[in-house]
């Protein structure tokens, strides 16, 4: 055990003198959450209460998901339980509605909560890679013809998923399990098509692709109407990114990658983008909604208020205050980005100190160095997700229990 741990060690050390690799896994028993230390440098959260109404809506749907029976099978987590959890929302709300002014909120949050900061890319608290992901708006048809061919589908019946979600697998004439075909194996051998789960139709595979790595999607009908499609499932294979793939193949510089680059690329190699997103073996499956798409929590997410990470480090629904800069069309350019980069790439950056609620997975997000944005539904949206790969920290609160007693 000792020699594991001093493997673990020499490890982490080692990463520390390294380009961050945020998608480094923990070593076996380190903690995902670190207490602040006596004296460091902890977040501003003044200028959120200025943000209230925007913040307690996705708050209440924290406290919601805590109400149900189910929500207590996750915890404890890193040493927080259940009632913690729950207590820690009760209580920012009670703040968010009685502080008289940004000041009193700010001291009032810093007093009244321990505050954890993510372990991180290292081990060490060294920080965390933020990308987004949102719901855009696409083009399709619910009636497949020429221009219309790229379905989303609906769940399959042979597709096993445990209570929490977990894809278990397919389900065999035998009523054993294995694992669910990889999407290149789905596509070559038209499975979906045989059992009609066709939902809706897009105009190209790489809409039906944002689709899938976003996990919802607006679509525009022709008569002007819109339909909206949300998560059901997946087929529990693993997610490859498609910019990342390409990058590594020399199709796209690392400096340029974004949705636009990939969409603009893919126009010019139709046959290889393809290729390539066959080359992702994670597959997802849709259903139609009403309303905002839900997360992996069944709730709905809140553009710019819900957090994805990785749901077996960190506690499901919980505060998590982000500190992060992401791209913005208005933020202040250097010289020699503006220079050196075409028009659609010259953007600068606008701070993200914000605090938000962990109520989403992502399909990349499996690390304490890794975190993904809800960025909203729409162009706007779509724009920055795209384009957001920021590093940055998150802390995460939990409330004190003298705070509890003293205010009560």
């Amino acid at each position: 055990m000792k020699l594991h741990l001093v493997a673990a060690l020499g490890l982490v050390l080692a990463a520390a003198c390294q380009t961050p690799d945020y998608g480094r896994p923990l070593p076996e028993g380190w903690p995902a959450l670190i207490p602040l230390a006596k004296g460091e440098q902890r977040p501003d959260f003044k200028a959120s209460f200025a943000d209230r109404d925007e913040i307690l809506p996705a708050l209440e749907r924290s406290i919601e998901w805590y109400g149900r029976p189910s929500s207590k099978e996750h915890f404890p987590i890193e040493g927080v339980t259940h009632a913690r959890a729950l207590e820690s929302l009760k209580h920012l709300r009670k703040l968010l509605a009685s502080c008289t002014d940004e000041r009193d909120f700010d001291a009032s949050v810093a007093l009244d909560f321990d505050i954890y900061k993510s372990a991180g890319w290292n081990g060490k608290g060294g920080g965390v890679l933020f990308t987004g992901y949102c719901t855009p708006i696409l083009s399709g048809s619910m009636t497949a013809d020429a221009e219309y061919r790229w379905p989303l589908y609906g769940m399959p019946d042979d597709l096993v998923k445990a209570k929490d979600g977990e894809i278990l697998g397919q389900k065999q004439a035998d009523g054993s399990l294995a694992p669910y075909p990889t999407r290149a194996a789905i596509e070559a051998s038209g499975m979906l098509k045989e059992k009609k789960l066709e939902l809706v139709y897009l105009k190209d595979p790489l809409d039906a692709f944002v689709a899938h790595v976003n996990g919802s999607a607006v679509i525009e009908l022709p008569d002007g109407s819109e339909r909206r499609f949300g998560y059901s499932g997946k087929n529990g294979r693993e997610y490859k990114s498609l910019g990342k793939m390409l990058v590594a193949d020399g199709h796209i510089k690392a400096s340029e990658v974004s949705l636009a680059k990939i969409r603009e690329w893919g126009a010019a190699n139709p046959e290889l983008l393809l290729e390539y997103i066959n080359k992702d073996d994670s597959f997802v499956f849709f259903l139609e909604i009403d309303g905002d798409p839900k997360g992996s929590l069944n709730v709905d997410v809140t553009g710019g208020r819900t957090l994805a990470t990785d749901k077996s480090l960190f506690p499901r629904g919980g505060i998590v205050f982000v500190d992060v800069d992401v791209p913005d069309r208005d933020g202040p350019v250097s010289w020699f980005k503006r220079l050196f980069s075409s028009e659609d790439e010259a953007y600068g950056s606008a701070v993200y100190d914000r605090f938000m609620f962990d109520q989403d997975t992502g399909g990349a997000i499996r690390t304490a160095g890794r975190a993904d944005i809800y960025m909203g539904i729409g162009p706007e949206a779509e724009w920055t997700a795209g384009r957001t790969k920021s590093p940055g920290q998150m802390y995460y609160l939990f409330v004190r229990d003298e705070a509890l007693q003293s205010r009560r």
